[in-house]
């Protein structure tokens, strides 16, 4: 059962836990362009206390760099160094996990962020952004010309998603051999400023029925996520504590990297997803309501 945390006392041996935070964004720090309250103050209150911290992301749609930008926007102090997401550690895992051959090249269904993050590691790709891909003509294999060179097919979160980037992504996976199926992360929704919308996991969906394939995951829960940081990041598995608000990505990934993991109730998880009859058989270590309530070891 999860540990409830209330009293300062609560929060502060929590801080003296754990050397390593890790922390998910959307719904932990901000919903779309608004902060949760007291976030910058606790970030701040772990950094004077000598805490190091990552920002572990299934956000696909901006490179590390674009997302510094957004952190700078909100007047939250992090370094690209501090930052991992899932458009860049697909990239990385490309690159240098699966070791994709100079000569071939990744067919993507995405936004800019996977792109940058290909390019950065030196992966050439098509689609994506191309404006002849987000066309809304219908699609036809009669004009469809096959690149052999296409070598995986990575699909993250596109709101420009149609028929033709699925069809082509469906041609390279079925005609290309050894085409791999990979996604930067399953999430079902993300949490925007307004609401809930479909997440990356739903723009692969088509994909994964028509295949009846499942993809390799690159982003929370996969292990993937968490090789790609401990490559770049020395840390202390026991020392390490992974906050977030969703339990089937952020909780289960801390969770399968050995991480201690703090639930917060500000983003997707609801109450009845943690108590209850039907509760989830995913339980973190530690709840609070919201990452704002750790200022309450200023009082000590």
């Amino acid at each position: 059962m999860a540990a409830r945390l209330s009293s300062p006392e609560h929060y502060d041996s929590l801080l003296d836990k754990f050397d390593t935070w890790m922390f998910d964004c959307d719904g932990v720090l901000w919903h779309g362009d608004r902060l949760i309250d007291g976030a910058v103050e606790v970030l701040d209150i772990l950094r004077k206390r000598g805490k190091r911290l990552l920002f572990v992301t299934n956000n696909a749609s901006k490179s590390r760099k674009s997302y510094k930008g957004k952190f700078d926007q909100l007047g939250v102090e992090a370094r690209v160094d501090e930052i991992y997401g899932s458009a860049y550690a697909a990239a990385v895992y490309i690159s240098s996990v699966m070791k994709l051959p100079k000569d071939k090249k990744v067919y993507v269904i995405g936004m800019t962020g996977i792109e940058e993050e290909l390019r950065e590691e030196g992966v050439s790709f098509i689609g994506g952004t191309d404006p002849a891909d987000c066309t809304l003509e219908p699609f036809s294999l009669t004009n469809f010309t096959l690149d052999p060179d296409v070598g995986a097919v990575l699909c993250g979160l596109d709101v420009h998603v149609n028929y033709t980037k699925l069809s082509k992504a469906f041609q390279y996976l079925t005609r290309n051999p050894g085409c791999q199926f990979l996604v930067t992360n399953e999430d079902s929704t993300y949490p925007s400023a307004d609401g809930l919308l479909p997440g990356a996991g739903a723009i692969s969906a088509p994909l994964r029925f028509a295949l009846e394939k499942d993809p390799i995951s690159i982003g929370k829960p996969a292990k993937t996520m968490l090789d790609c940081i401990q490559a770049k990041v020395h840390f202390d598995p026991k020392r390490t504590i992974m906050i977030g608000d969703r339990l089937n990505t952020d909780i289960l990934f801390g969770q399968a990297g050995g991480l201690s993991t703090l639930l917060v109730m500000t983003g997707i998880t609801l109450e009845k997803d943690i108590t209850g009859p039907n509760a989830s058989t995913i339980v973190p270590d530690y709840v609070t309501g919201s990452i704002g309530d750790l200022r309450a070891v200023k009082a000590l």
